[in-house]
């Protein structure tokens, strides 16, 4: 009975504590479930944050300019081979798709890349470009043969300002994607990826038992869906609460979300290497940072190589490890003829083709600390801080990348020269489009990629004799006593300066020569005529015609002002220039054309009108007598050095050669160059040996297009005598031709003798 009992006993405490137990275990998995069940919530909130707004910041692109071509377009066979050389385009026998081009020495024929232009959409096409001695001369569509007034190249994309997290990134759809890279990504990383929801079980214990086997980490069994999660939301620690965490939100990701879109998300965040300081994210950027190409346009062999470095960037980083890369490489290309996506044949082609990768010696963004300043401060004036901060920005530039690199080649190599004298020097260089009045080029510094004191826009130094066509402008206006025969003292005088105490200005090499002709003056840059000239006709009106040709600073209108006492930059010596290579028509510099939100809307620009600072008669002659300066005055070495080529320009050097300025043109672009130290020491040098010496450089590499000089309708062909300046018929003795303003050339009858009797009788 005592047994009986016990064992009762014993069996209700059993039950009791199984109860207690069951009863413990359904409440706290009552509790566990309602903690995932909220923790998914805030997850799923989380995750439809992301997804459903703005998945990355999309750093603002930078382009270059679009480059134009017309028939007349002052753009050279040479030249456009070298921009579609820098674009990418392949140059090959016969062109049949898109990127590739086939060259005559009289023709190119190109098959254009679709491209979004601030205009609107342009659609890939085929065209035929015929250039003769003056540039373009014809643009032919090749499917109908039909005569374009226009044709435009995509722009370079520059760089893409990074303002937030660091990372790069360039978006590509799914649509857009190339297929090898997607069924390349699916057979590599998650070949259940359509089946599973998120999660892939049997792949993890696979990976576990491997790993156990091995002893180490050799394989995973983490799904497409699970990677995407970690990039998006999770660090890189090893732990498994993280992997919990991955796995729940991979879940959720899969209910939420088409593959497509999971898909398109994950080959846009993957981790591709590392740019220096940049993190390359994504295909399209992997793209432009491997090969230099668009995504679009990879070869097979290319597509399979993204695919593979997904595995390990840095391990796989073909230029360290061009080998190990081509092996891992050779397995992507290998697993997609096995699956049947790639023929034998194919397969053979792409594991015999090179990586195919770009020049690692020539860095994917442009370096342009000196431009990229100018931009900067142009988009804050137009649209606010706030700018650079919105995501998918697109900024259209004035820079001309050929120019730029020119440019940057010209400072480099000219140094090279200059500093083993004066290790002090340094530079200030601006290059603009003569036809739309950007800024095609700008170098701040010696070292052209220097992110730091910008001489090209900061400087503020005496600009020297680069005043004195200012002031033969002003003496060659409409109705005026001046032309370019006029007769100038050239003779001691004694002024007094702005302080009031006495200033006698001298030539260049301290001697006078009683008088000259005013071009002569203006040819050899003498000191004393122009002092003559400028006091004749109004130190304030000098003023105004170089205020009115776009110098912004206070001018002190004293008669030093004549010989360039008046600070200045390479930007402010290039407006005023500019003005004088248009015709003399002002408008201000610029270096933006035009800006495109995230949904590729132009925003607003406005644009200042063309204002006639300068006739174009006047502006005429004027550029008449710099182009004299090229061909047999101050600047003669720089013609000679491009014989038979038009180009206008001058020369300028302040006292005790502490700046050597030059600025000149040719049919394409204008230039204004300062060259000098920091410390405003003597250099030693000349416009002629510094400033001009980059400038001759600059068109080594990029050949002139010489000065297309069509007299406007004002100007004539007139005839002045040799001494006196006196206006002639033709045919007369000792007379010079010149052109002149028809207004206000009165040539003396019968060469200014007076008549004979006959002549007389005969009323002539």
């Amino acid at each position: 009975m005592t047994t009986k009992t016990t064992k009762k006993a014993k069996a209700q405490r059993s039950r009791g504590l199984f109860g207690h137990i069951w009863s413990l275990t359904w409440k706290l998995a009552l509790i566990g479930l309602a903690v995932v069940t909220f923790y998914g919530i805030y997850l799923d909130q989380i995750i439809a944050r992301k997804f459903e707004g703005q998945k990355w910041h999309l750093p603002a692109q930078v382009f270059s300019r679009s480059m134009a071509l017309y028939p007349g377009a002052a753009v050279s066979h040479p030249q456009l081979m070298a921009e579609l050389k820098l674009l990418g385009y392949r140059k090959v026998a016969n062109p049949r798709e898109v990127g590739e081009f086939s060259a005559s020495s009289t023709k190119i024929e190109l098959w254009r890349r679709p491209f979004l232009h601030p205009e609107g959409d342009q659609p890939e096409q085929r065209v035929m470009i015929t250039f003769d001695s003056e540039g373009v001369s014809s643009i032919a569509r090749m499917e109908d043969k039909r005569q374009l007034a226009v044709f435009h190249l995509e722009p370079v994309l520059l760089d893409r300002m990074i303002t937030g997290d660091g990372e790069d990134r360039l978006f590509v759809s799914t649509e857009d994607m190339p297929k090898h890279i997607v069924q390349a990504l699916l057979l590599v990383e998650d070949r259940s990826f359509y089946e599973h929801h998120g999660v892939n079980p049997f792949a993890i214990l696979r990976a576990a038992f491997v790993n156990i086997s091995a002893g180490r980490t050799v394989q995973g069994g983490s799904t497409l869906t699970q990677q995407l999660a970690k990039n998006f939301f999770l660090s890189s620690e090893r732990s498994l609460l993280r992997k919990v965490r991955e796995a729940l939100m991979a879940v959720i990701i899969d209910f939420r979300y088409s593959k497509e879109e999971i898909l398109e998300a994950y080959l846009n965040e993957v981790y591709m290497g590392q740019d220096k300081s940049r993190a390359v994210h994504g295909m399209g950027l992997a793209s432009q940072f491997y090969f230099g190409r668009p995504i679009g346009e990879l070869t097979t062999a290319q597509q399979a190589f993204l695919v593979a470095a997904i595995k390990g960037p840095s391990y796989y980083n073909p230029w360290r490890y061009p080998e190990r890369s081509l092996e891992r490489r050779d397995l992507v290309l290998r697993l997609l003829m096995e699956s049947g996506e790639l023929t034998t044949a194919q397969y053979k082609v792409a594991v015999e083709s090179p990586l195919g990768l770009r020049n690692a010696n020539k860095p994917v963004h442009q370096k342009l600390p000196a431009f990229y300043a100018l931009v900067k401060q142009e988009l804050n004036e137009r649209y606010g801080d706030a700018l650079l901060k919105q995501s998918g920005v697109k900024i259209y530039t004035t820079l001309d990348p050929m120019a730029q690199e020119a440019a940057e080649i010209a400072v480099t190599q000219t140094f090279k020269s200059l500093d083993k004298g004066n290790k002090s020097l340094q530079i200030g260089m601006v290059v603009t489009d003569k036809y739309t009045g950007g800024i095609a080029a700008m170098v701040g510094d010696k070292t052209p990629g220097f992110d730091g004191y910008n001489r090209a826009v900061e400087i503020r130094r005496p600009i020297g004799s680069l005043i004195k066509p200012f002031v033969y402008a002003t003496a060659l206006a409409p109705n005026s006593k001046f032309t370019l025969a006029s007769p100038l003292k050239d003779q001691p005088i004694t002024l007094k300066n702005e302080q009031g105490k006495t200033w006698s200005p001298q030539n260049f090499d301290k001697k006078f020569s009683g008088q000259v002709s005013l071009l002569t003056a203006l040819k050899k840059s003498m000191n004393v005529p122009t002092v003559n000239l400028g006091i004749a006709v109004g130190v304030d009106a000098v003023a105004t015609t170089l205020a009115k040709s776009g110098w912004e600073e206070p001018l002190n209108e004293y008669p030093s002002m004549l010989l360039g006492a008046v600070n200045g930059s390479p930007l402010m010596v290039a407006q005023v220039y500019q003005t004088l290579a248009d015709s003399g028509a002002y408008r201000k510099l610029t270096t933006v054309t035009a800006v495109l939100d995230s949904d590729n809307q132009p925003l607003p620009v406005t644009r200042s009108a063309k204002e006639q600072a300068i006739t174009p008669d006047t502006d005429f002659l004027v550029q008449y007598a710099m182009q004299q300066v090229v061909r047999s005055g101050t600047a003669t070495r720089l013609g000679n050095a491009f014989p038979g080529v038009a180009l206008a320009g001058k020369t300028g050097t302040s006292n005790d050669s502490r700046d050597s300025w030059f600025a000149g043109f040719d049919e394409r672009n204008v230039a204004a160059i300062w060259v000098g130290r920091d410390d405003n020491g003597k250099t030693s040098l000349y416009g002629s040996s510094g400033a001009m010496a980059v400038y001759q450089a600059f068109l080594k590499e990029r050949p002139p297009i010489g000065l297309r000089s069509i007299p406007p309708s004002g100007v004539i062909q007139g005839y002045f005598d040799r001494d006196t300046g006196e206006a002639k018929e033709a045919g007369c003795s000792n007379t010079e031709a010149l052109p002149a303003l028809r207004g206000t050339y009165n040539p003396a009858k019968n060469c200014g003798e007076p008549l004979q009797w006959w002549q007389k009788i005969l009323g002539q």
